[in-house]
């Protein structure tokens, strides 16, 4: 009898009037119903008419309007930084979405339960060692570690953006100095919150604190997925995580349906 293979959906929807990112930032989608098109489709085909149609209808499509950072998506090396693996052989240029290695998007997938920490609190080196130890899991290279964050829970509320903790440098480069290359969290960004850092760094005015979790890139070139869900429903490990990105040329990211995938 073959194993019975699961799969859990890990993807947002691209979606209006739901909030996934600050509102300049946000997605817009116009919706054209089957006789909507109807115009277009007579003017490829010269001399037909509405009623040469089936029950005059064209076809449905819809226009979207969004960045290569809306809703589920892959960001790769170039979005953090110009170069990237200064301490991994020495800075090159970093590379862009349609570059990034295919065999890193398709790998065993390691869960970090983070949702205990508070919102806008900076992971650490320690934390990811600790969690691993609880989970019982050795990292191996490429594989695909996912952070659950409280952020998770507060997808589409007024809070979202700025809930959530957040990876910081040393916690970034204790995964990519094992052989990490591919990350993700279920908040908004990798880094803490916008609003927390910047808070940090007013107090304290250390400018370190600013995207530290990004620029870890600059020293090893790595990718993250941003805006994950439904990171609850999956075990700490034991399952493959897909997550091939759009091809999109010199990009700085690329959408994503990431899918966890377990066998029975």
């Amino acid at each position: 009898m073959k194993p019975q293979r699961r799969f859990i959906d890990l993807s947002i929807y691209l979606e209006n009037d739901v909030l996934s990112d600050p509102p300049p930032l946000a997605p817009k989608i116009t919706y054209q119903r089957h006789q909507d098109t109807l115009p277009e489709f007579i003017a490829m085909m010269p001399g037909t008419r509405a009623e040469d149609f089936p029950d005059g209808e064209a076809a449905a499509a819809e226009w979207v309007t969004l960045t290569t950072h809306s809703g589920t998506h892959l960001d790769a090396p170039w979005h953090f930084h110009s170069t990237q693996d200064a301490k991994n052989g020495g800075a090159r240029p970093s590379i862009t979405i349609d570059q990034v290695p295919l065999e890193w998007c398709f790998q065993r997938g390691v869960k970090l339960d983070f949702r205990h920490f508070p919102d806008g609190y900076v992971a650490s080196a320690a934390d990811v060692a600790a969690e691993l130890a609880r989970i019982g899991h050795e990292l191996q290279a490429l594989d695909i570690v996912v952070v659950n964050t409280r952020a998770g829970a507060r997808y589409g509320q007024p809070d979202y953006v700025s809930t959530g903790c957040g990876m910081g440098y040393e916690a970034t480069m204790y995964l990519l100095e094992r052989g990490v290359r591919l990350t993700g969290t279920d908040a908004w960004s990798w880094d803490a919150p916008f609003s927390y850092t910047a808070q940090k760094v007013a107090e304290t005015g250390n400018k370190a604190l600013i995207w530290e979790g990004h620029k870890a890139g600059r020293d090893i070139g790595y990718c993250h997925l941003e805006k994950l869900h439904n990171l609850e429903a999956l075990p700490p490990h034991g399952f493959m995580i897909s997550c091939f990105p759009h091809k999109i040329r010199g990009a700085s990211a690329g959408w994503t349906r990431a899918v966890a995938i377990l066998e029975a």
